[in-house]
């Protein structure tokens, strides 16, 4: 597993990573303990935990340094989010309210003095489209959730994989994939919706015009080895909140999972 960049100290800044680690004992079986130890991100969200706290090593489960926390999907072996968290929000919520979401172990929310972070783990559609229905359904939950704190002066940062690439520009085969779930009109168009309540796609506004900037790829042979990925992993950060954030990219050499870690950089200010 690589390493990423070199860990430098980071004055005034809170580093927020997200990943997909497609089952977090897969990862740790290909050093995500040491990958972690050599980064140390102030926190680290996972997605597709795949696993209950009671079926991880004390390493995963009680990492050295940090607090976790967990929100398991109700089927064994499935979904799920957590986090590892060296900076301590004053409070942590799980789910939606909503029980058909909340069985699947979706969301967490943090709650900070300057902000609100969801690690949100968006449904699939399926291959066959089954699942559309289902996962613009939680899109709309989550949205409503986002607004309602906008509402109340909040301001947010949605880390997670998205399940979707927005635009043509964030995946290698847009055309021949127009009829894929991950990049159907209707997945494409809650994104936008997203746009205009009020977010931002942060590492895009860094890259507007840049390809080839991916964070998942087929286990399909020499599939990432040429770069034919998709860019479905994001942070979204309201409006007001962009003047505190003071980078965001992806670490696509960082392997151990079939998606890679996506990381922001925001003024630590937010969490004092």
């Amino acid at each position: 597993m690589g390493y990423g960049p070199t860990y430098l100290e980071r004055d005034n800044t809170l580093r927020i990573v997200s990943w997909n680690v497609n089952g977090i004992r897969a990862a740790e079986r290909n050093g995500l303990v040491e990958w972690h130890q050599g980064y140390q991100p102030d926190l680290l969200c996972f997605q597709e935990v795949r696993a209950e706290p009671h079926q991880m090593s004390v390493a995963v489960a009680e990492p050295a340094g940090c607090a976790a926390a967990w929100n398991p999907a109700e089927k064994k072996g499935y979904s799920g989010v957590g986090a590892w968290i060296r900076r301590a929000p004053e409070s942590i919520r799980t789910g939606l309210g909503i029980a058909e979401f909340d069985s699947e172990g979706r969301v967490q929310e943090l709650t900070y003095p300057g902000f609100t972070l969801f690690n949100v783990y968006f449904p699939n559609g399926s291959r066959d489209h089954s699942r559309v229905p289902f996962k613009l359904a939680f899109y709309e939950a989550l949205l409503k959730r986002v607004e309602d704190l906008h509402a109340a002066g909040r301001r947010v940062v949605i880390g997670g994989d998205f399940n979707t690439a927005h635009q043509p520009i964030d995946l290698a085969h847009p055309k021949a994939n127009a009829k894929t779930t991950g990049f159907l009109l209707p997945e494409r168009e809650m994104i936008d919706r997203y746009m205009a309540a009020g977010l931002r796609d942060v590492f895009r506004d860094r890259h507007p015009d840049e390809v080839g900037h991916y964070t998942w790829w087929s286990n399909r042979l020499g599939v990432r080895e040429k770069n034919v990925g998709w860019r479905i992993d994001y942070f979204l950060v309201s409006e007001s909140l962009v003047p505190w954030v003071k980078d965001c990219f992806i670490l696509p050499d960082v392997m151990g999972s079939d998606h890679c870690p996506v990381v922001v950089d925001l003024d630590d200010s937010l969490v004092n």
